[in-house]
């Protein structure tokens, strides 16, 4: 079987993404990858990193240590390590909508992505919430954000809300959308053959049997219930803070919570290095790192490439597995 094909976005020009992108280069890999960037961008991490980079036309990429195949994005703006361009933002989301293109016409079997810098792009004049909303957009797919490591593996019912708004994001689809997507992804992506998954409470102890708040009752708990006659074996709603505990999360193959904060502290406290953010609900696999932009380590060969090798690792992985499911 031939290597899968990835395609990979470094992200924030000024950032850490491409230099993090040189790092993996230099690995001999299982896999190939075609970078979406400005071959200047990583030929000056390169160059502040002292590593070596060939870039080559993605047709002649062989995988090789130091090797990378680039397909051409120019930036506007020369990037300056540290100070994000607002200039650039239309560089950085055409990179990724390219990429995402190729993806869904075959070309790349999945996408692994590095991080970008919100604030950038928007004051570019490009609206813009996060990734996963941009390419669920694209491909007009309901998906659902999932961040895993070694430990645990976390799903969120809502993504980039302020939390004043996500009580009222919490309904009866949603929470049946996002354990429906999480089902079929641990199924399917996972190999898991029968997936249990905790879902917790949006209100402190699960909200005390309709003491400390009603979703539970009202919301979330039918949702359960119906899904539980399909077959799907569902825990909770449990409370947050309790649900973590690595006595109950043995029992676990993923843990649904219902806002960002909620279950994301945990999971990178856990295991940051080498967590993985994942976008379920695409028809390809798309991974990205759990990490920002990190401009004060920009050009100084201090960026951790651990979390952007854990996520081309997890997405070949993926596509293959996808593959040979096909």
């Amino acid at each position: 079987m031939d290597p899968v094909r990835l395609a990979l976005v470094p992200g924030e020009p000024a950032g850490v993404g491409p230099e993090l992108c040189v790092r993996l280069a230099q690995a001999p890999r299982d896999y190939r990858l075609t970078a979406f960037a400005d071959p200047r961008s990583l030929l000056a991490a390169a160059r502040a990193l002292a590593l070596p980079l060939t870039l080559v036309d993605p047709d002649r990429a062989t995988g090789r240590a130091g090797e990378l195949a680039v397909q051409e994005v120019a930036n506007v703006a020369t990037p300056a390590f540290g100070t994000p361009d607002p200039h650039n933002a239309g560089a950085v989301i055409d990179a990724l909508r390219l990429a995402a293109e190729g993806c869904l016409r075959g070309d790349f079997a999945g996408l692994v992505t590095g991080p970008v810098h919100k604030a950038a792009i928007n004051d570019g004049g490009i609206a813009y919430t996060g990734t996963t909303e941009l390419l669920a957009a694209h491909a007009g797919r309901d998906v659902v954000m999932m961040l895993a490591n070694d430990i645990v593996r976390v799903a969120l019912v809502t993504t980039h809300l302020p939390l004043r708004a996500v009580a009222d994001a919490i309904t009866p689809v949603a929470v049946e959308r996002t354990l429906r997507i999480t089902h079929a992804a641990l199924h399917r992506d996972f190999g898991i053959v029968d997936p249990v998954i905790a879902v917790l409470g949006l209100n402190p102890h699960a909200g005390e049997a309709g003491h400390l708040g009603h979703e539970e009752i009202q919301v979330i708990e039918p949702v359960l219930a119906a899904l539980r006659e399909e077959g799907m074996q569902l825990v909770g709603p449990l409370p947050a803070d309790t649900a973590f505990l690595p006595g109950k999360l043995r029992g676990f193959d993923a843990v649904v919570a219902m806002y960002h904060d909620q279950g994301l502290p945990v999971l990178k406290y856990s295991g940051f290095e080498r967590a993985v953010n994942l976008t379920l609900g695409l028809p390809y696999p798309r991974v990205a790192v759990d990490h920002g932009t990190a401009l004060d380590l920009a050009g100084k060969g201090l960026a951790d490439p651990s979390s952007l090798i854990a996520a081309a690792e997890t997405c070949a992985r993926i596509a293959t597995a996808r593959r040979r499911g096909a």
